[in-house]
């Protein structure tokens, strides 16, 4: 979930941010202009932080909740991984590269865990 946080997005000539930042900003105008950030890369990225961090605060966490939030983060990470490299932009790409990692390992792992 943390990894999610520090991708990195670059736009126009002297737009940047980390996800984090934009994250806060989101979240700042959730309640109060709920139009400006109603969009499907906003929310469904933010339902899988909620998602992982539910089963962060789970002692025995469901593997389909873990699946869904991976999932609802990667839509939003590996879109940005895809932008990256078709911009020639190497440090949008690699800011995906730890969270797109991890969570490979951790489905590597779960699926280890059931057999």
């Amino acid at each position: 979930m943390v990894a999610s946080l520090f991708g990195y997005l670059e736009w126009g000539t002297n737009n940047h941010a980390f996800l984090f930042e934009a994250e806060y900003d989101v979240l700042s105008k959730l309640f109060t202009d709920v139009k400006s950030v109603a969009h499907p890369l906003t929310f469904i990225p933010l339902i899988g932080q909620m998602l992982l961090l539910v089963s962060i605060l789970q002692k025995k966490p469901h593997k389909y909740l873990i699946y869904s939030g991976i999932i609802c983060l990667c839509v939003l990470l590996i879109f940005m991984a895809f932008i990256g490299l078709l911009g020639l932009n190497f440090k949008i790409f690699i800011s995906t590269i730890p969270f797109i990692s991890l969570s490979y390992l951790t489905v590597k792992e779960l699926k280890k865990l059931n057999h």
